[in-house]
């Protein structure tokens, strides 16, 4: 098993303005699904109610839409249930675990020596090209995660937890989605 040691600072180099934290390594992909696993227990558990985030940026943004709209809000029975009225949109617990995975992601990043600012992709795509792609795929991951009434956290890990046929039909279609989208898209790694 892979340990991770705390992280290291490099030297600061001539033309550097600041020192850089080494990445660490990551963690052994079983040792973390095993802490996933223990993670997802405590979570049903102690709350009675599994993982997700899709849900919180929702209410996230229901909250906004009350602001501009509160008219369509209290109209449309979807949102009404989030922030129709007086109801408060950051009431409910899926919120609290949107803000843990945000707070939580920046704060191992930083950790372990992974948080800079960098596009990845391939050597002849140009970054806007790839920063398009980025936030077409997120829309419609966003747009099929509030359709499927969950993310691929919320569907796979909590729903596929407790055997829902919904959650694990969902999982496979993302995966075959995955595989048949990949070869239209390579261009942009390679």
């Amino acid at each position: 098993m892979t340990t991770i040691s705390s992280p290291t600072i490099e030297k600061e180099q001539p033309g550097q303005t600041a020192a850089r934290r080494v990445a660490q390594p990551y963690v052994h992909p079983y040792a973390g699904g095993i802490i996933l696993g223990l993670v997802l227990f405590a979570t049903f558990f102690l709350t009675g109610n599994g993982l997700g985030a899709s849900g919180g940026m929702n209410r996230f943004v229901v909250w906004i839409e009350d602001i501009f709209a509160p008219g369509h809000v209290d109209r449309t029975a979807y949102l009404t249930s989030m922030a129709g009225g007086e109801t408060n949109p950051f009431d409910s617990w899926v919120v609290f675990v949107f803000v843990g995975l945000l707070l939580g992601g920046v704060l191992s990043g930083w950790v372990f020596g992974r948080s800079k600012f960098t596009t990845e992709r391939g050597p002849r795509t140009p970054v806007r090209v790839r920063w398009l792609f980025a936030f077409l795929g997120g829309a419609i991951m966003g747009y099929g995660a509030r359709m499927a009434r969950g993310c691929t956290s919320g569907q796979a890990l909590s729903g596929g937890a407790v055997l829902s046929v919904g959650s694990w039909a969902f999982m496979f279609a993302v995966f075959a989605g995955g595989y048949a989208l990949a070869y239209f898209v390579r261009k942009l790694w390679n």
